[in-house]
């Protein structure tokens, strides 16, 4: 099942991706709230009321997906949690190459540093340096803490694609990251949640890659993560409670802008960047200059 944010009338709403339309669940339960975060909260992570309310909805909830104005997959994350540095050959391709981490490398995002599925990405005035990552995300669907490796990815709804892009030259004024992934409207995700039951445990085995202007720029593997999601949710829940409607962004594989030769390759104004991942789905992000 695809869940997909989108907005209509100026509200946020959400509904079931059925072929090439939407079942829009606020016309079957006027009620629901169109914050997946919320719903997951209300239903303890249990999707099997939505599949109920879209089979029930009415033929007048049905419109087509061309032309839908997206919205984030969660519209109002209570954290964004990221990892760097998680697969073996973007780590040997960067400034780290000698310093091979031993523990899974977090940070976090803020919610107006991204934009949805086909809104663009805006390359900030204060440097050119805008680079694509293309990550898988998981999105916490149960409240979690102490997590073992046998129940982890349980607490998960479902997976979406991210382009986590980065300012490398504010990234790397200091130690700390997070200036660097931060600037407003940088980074991208979407287009929806494919939920867990249709994408291997963990969101293992699947292929990702990212395409600027229909140029491959990386392909690898989730089964190349270092620290694969389990392990991954393990770590965080030593300290922190996850709760429905937080979204994990897993790192990102080698072939980034900034490593590239001879030359690097940063987002310009004009261009396209695609993320795919395979069984969840094609993110496409315009880049513009910041007015």
């Amino acid at each position: 099942m695809r869940i997909v944010g989108f907005e209509s009338n100026n509200s946020a709403r959400l509904g079931i991706v059925d072929g090439d339309n939407v079942i829009d669940l606020q016309i079957a339960d006027a009620n629901l709230s169109g914050d997946l975060g919320e719903v997951l909260r209300r239903i303890n992570g249990d999707l099997k009321p939505l599949a109920a309310l879209a089979k029930n909805a009415p033929s007048s909830a049905r419109r087509s997906l061309a032309g839908l104005k997206f919205a984030l997959p969660v519209a109002r994350p209570g954290k964004i949690i990221c990892l760097g540095l998680n697969y073996l050959d973007h780590v040997k391709e960067g400034p780290q190459r000698d310093n091979i981490p031993k523990y899974p490398s977090i940070f976090f995002r803020v919610l107006t540093s991204m934009v949805p599925h086909l809104q663009p990405i805006v390359r900030p005035k204060e440097s050119i340096q805008l680079d694509y990552e293309a990550e898988m995300v998981a999105i916490v669907g149960k409240r979690a803490k102490h997590l073992t490796l046998a129940n982890a990815v349980d607490c998960i709804a479902g997976y979406s694609c991210a382009n986590e892009g980065s300012v490398r030259e504010f990234q790397r004024h200091t130690t700390q990251w997070g200036m660097g992934k931060n600037f407003d409207r940088t980074g991208g995700f979407g287009p929806w949640m494919v939920t867990a039951d249709e994408v291997p445990a963990g969101g293992k085995g699947l292929k990702i890659a990212s395409r600027l202007n229909g140029k491959p720029m990386q392909s690898d593997n989730t089964d190349n993560m270092m620290f694969p999601l389990a392990e991954t949710l393990v770590y965080l829940t030593k300290g922190i409670t996850l709760e429905p409607g937080d979204v994990i962004l897993t790192g990102t594989p080698s072939g980034v802008g900034h490593a590239r030769k001879p030359e690097p390759v940063w987002m310009k104004a004009g261009d396209t960047c695609e993320i795919e991942i395979e069984g969840i789905g094609v993110l496409r992000n315009s880049i513009e200059d910041e007015k």
